[in-house]
């Protein structure tokens, strides 16, 4: 018998029993399914993350004083005394075939107004190198200068969420509002950022110069910041960049070789690192998930196909007496099992990608559907089918035709 032929009566004995190829195919079905639905997801999130990461600055590095500790309560990164504004300066200048911006940072948070409206918010205090730092771009109006940070004005830019809040379809640029009953001139507006990777959002800022944030804001007789954002010539300087800010800062500080560091650096590799590890680990055990469905899958095809083999033995001793070889009935049982199981895999890609798309535009979610593993999770289920029905095509191949003949 030809191979076509051979064919034909495998899909031909599939369709007799349609709703029960329909109910072999469902484990299939749900476990390509569920692995193109979780890779997809899990591939748009890492994707998504990776570019709000990316959005955070341009070779970015965050140095953050000591945390404090009083007692059994820290006080968390950002919350020492030992970094100064001075810090910032001596890296700019000593360090600049690293570094290529620096912007001390200082922050806190206020009660803002204009006219008869208040909103609660954050003001950041940083210097004019955080627009290329960090990409922000101004929408509307100017970032202020160099001047206008040493002479500590009290000017400042808004974020879109300040501006919709605050201003309610006014234009800002121009007007003044009080920040903790000190007032300051809005001369622009920030483009819009959206939420970070901790669903925190970035336009909810005022900016201005840190030096006014100091004086008028904070109050406060010392120098001493929040942080500083570096942005590096290039990540390949990375290491050596930390090596050069650690051990100039150490020199600053004053502190002797046995002390520890009084500051802690932070750079976009090490995050990016920590969500890829995150993400492919929950991407690996929903896989593993889907994988067990497939493998449920695989073990109903090989039961309905052994209870095909028993229902079909006159049929198989009836072909084996007008000539089919064993090869022949091992190749029409196999064939049966692999094109049930393509057929549902086919069935599960579909069904896996609407799925995804569908939870994705539900949800606000980015999906990345890859071709390869879509191919991938295809050729996957032809394997299943193959190899789960290899032993009930077997057993049909080693039947005796003459008892086949007598059977009842």
């Amino acid at each position: 018998m030809s191979f076509w032929m051979i064919f034909k009566v495998a899909v031909r004995a599939i369709f007799r029993n349609k709703t029960r190829s329909l109910l072999t195919c469902l484990g299939i079905i749900v476990g390509i399914a569920a692995v193109i639905a979780v890779m997809a997801i899990g591939q748009g999130a890492q994707t998504m993350m990776v570019k709000e990461i990316s959005s955070m600055g341009n070779n970015l590095v965050m140095v953050f004083p000591e945390r404090r500790n009083q007692g059994a309560v820290s006080g968390g990164m950002g919350q020492g005394q030992t970094m100064t504004a001075g810090d910032a300066e001596a890296i700019k200048k000593e360090l600049s075939h690293l570094v290529q911006g620096v912007s001390p940072q200082v922050r806190t948070s206020v009660q803002m107004m204009y006219a008869a409206k208040n909103w609660s918010g954050n003001v950041q205090g940083v210097s004019t190198d955080i627009l290329g730092i960090s990409n922000w771009v101004v929408q509307e109006g100017r970032f202020f200068t160099e001047d206008e940070e040493r002479l500590s004005a009290r000017v400042c830019v808004v974020g879109t969420t300040v501006r919709k809040n605050l201003f309610d379809g006014e234009d800002p640029v121009g007007k003044t509002i009080r920040l903790k009953n000190m007032t300051f001139k809005v001369i622009g507006v920030l483009g819009p950022k959206g939420a970070n990777n901790w669903g925190q959002d970035q336009d909810d800022v005022v900016m201005a110069p840190y030096t006014s944030v100091q004086r008028y804001l904070q109050r406060s007789k010392f120098r001493n910041i929040n942080m500083m954002n570096l942005s590096l010539v290039t990540m390949d300087d990375l290491e050596e960049a930390k090596r050069e800010v650690g051990a100039l800062l150490r020199q600053r500080h004053h502190l002797a070789d046995y002390q520890d560091d009084d500051f802690e650096t932070r750079d976009t590799t090490e995050i990016m690192n920590t969500i890829g590890s995150v993400t492919g680990l929950m991407t690996v055990l929903l896989t593993a998930v889907a994988a067990i469905s497939l493998l449920v899958g695989g073990i109903g095809i090989m039961n309905i196909m052994l209870v095909s083999v028993t229902e079909r033995i006159k049929e198989i001793g009836l072909r084996m007496a007008i000539g089919a070889t064993p090869a022949n009935i091992l190749m029409q049982f196999l064939l049966e099992a692999v094109v049930l199981s393509t057929v549902g895999g086919a069935v599960g890609v579909v069904v896996g990608i609407a799925g995804a798309q569908t939870i994705g535009s539900v949800k606000g979610w980015p999906i990345l559907i890859q071709t390869g593993s879509t191919i991938g999770a295809f050729a996957f289920s032809a394997v299943v089918g193959m190899f789960f029905g290899f032993y009930p095509a077997w057993r049909a191949s080693k039947l005796n035709p003459i008892d086949c003949l007598r059977y009842e």
